[in-house]
């Protein structure tokens, strides 16, 4: 999983998000008949700065991982895929969790969490000095995972992006509607939800996010409906510069049909569908699209030309075992949606 070393000098972009171990059945069996189970590390946030540190970005990372050995196991990993980790730290508590077990013909996948009392969500963010942190970066990237947490990150969350917006860096935030970790706590979602994105410059959304948001159904149907949605979530969030989404088609649980959306206030783009069959693993599918489009804003692409990058680092993700995609810029660029013979 060696990449190489992360960068020397200020980190061009920053993930702030906890690092989980996931735990996967085998064979996709089920989790009650599981008799072995296959680790990778991963976790929203670490996922795309592991593919932009993969792309040759220098990529850091925020968090508190447990000195534990599980938690040895996570910070190797994330050095070994080139992420920047001075501004992570150890700290007491537990590795956070989660078991898979992947889903096989008509059959869905499913996800159990269990990250209750991790290091990272019992840590007192307080006193964090975010102005440090960012010194010198260009990029905050967070999730609405985070904040799903507990009323404690949620607050973190919002004064990370206000530190961030107040030193000058740009803010994404991606979605990443979790109901299981808001139903955990008395939580409003939409409420909190709402400030958070208001501090956004790019979010990753569709139109099912932005109706949760704004309490409003939208209609029309494909990308007339996701231009609508846009152009709704451009008027409530001013200070948002790009929406970007996917689209998906489940044909069975290892054959899927994707495409990439891109909306400014004044236009959107949206790529041609890509069939994706014979899909080895799909979890770390969103984090691999949201990689893409970051890495192509941060290089300065077009609107068409990073919804490409998107779609084509996502589609590569889906190929792989694990949350990560490590793909080196070569093939993210080059990447036609067709299938390819052995490389020599």
């Amino acid at each position: 999983m060696a990449t190489g070393l992360a960068s020397s000098g200020p980190a061009r972009i920053i993930g702030f998000g906890e690092v989980l171990t996931r735990l996967a059945t085998q064979g996709k069996v089920q989790l009650p008949q599981a008799t072995s189970l296959d680790l990778h590390v991963g976790g929203a946030e670490a996922n795309v700065m592991a593919a932009l540190a993969t792309l040759g970005h220098h990529a850091a990372m925020v968090s508190a991982i447990p000195a534990n050995g599980l938690g040895d196991g996570a910070w190797r990993a994330l050095s070994a895929a080139g992420i920047d980790l001075s501004r992570s730290f150890r700290a007491p508590g537990r590795q956070g969790l989660y078991f898979l077990a992947p889903g096989g013909s008509l059959r869905a996948s499913e996800i159990l969490y269990d990250r209750a009392g991790s290091a990272f969500a019992s840590h007192d963010w307080s006193a964090f000095d975010w102005s440090t942190a960012f010194a010198g970066a260009e990029w905050l990237h967070v999730s609405g995972i985070t904040p799903a947490l507990g009323p404690d990150l949620a607050a973190t969350t919002g004064a990370a992006m206000a530190a961030a917006r107040a030193a000058g860096l740009r803010v994404s935030f991606d979605g990443n509607y979790r109901a299981n970790l808001w139903e955990s706590w008395d939580s409003d979602p939409r409420t909190i939800l709402t400030e958070l994105v208001r501090q956004a410059d790019l979010f990753f959304a569709n139109h099912r996010d932005m109706a949760l948001l704004l309490d409003h159904p939208f209609s029309g149907d494909g990308e007339a409906r996701r231009r609508e949605a846009a152009l709704a979530g451009f008027e409530a969030f001013p200070n948002l510069q790009w929406i970007a989404s996917t689209a998906r088609r489940v044909e069975t649980s290892d054959c899927h049909r994707l495409a990439a959306r891109i909306d400014t206030p004044e236009t959107g783009f949206q790529t041609p569908e890509i069939a994706m069959p014979g899909i080895v693993d799909r979890i770390g599918g969103g984090d691999a699209f949201a990689a893409g489009v970051l890495h192509g804003l941060l290089e300065g692409a077009t609107a068409p030309r990073t919804a490409e990058l998107g779609l084509a680092l996502a589609c590569l993700k889906h190929s792989v075992p694990g949350d990560m995609a490590l793909f080196p810029r070569a093939d993210v660029e080059g990447f036609s949606g067709e299938g390819a013979d052995v490389k020599r």
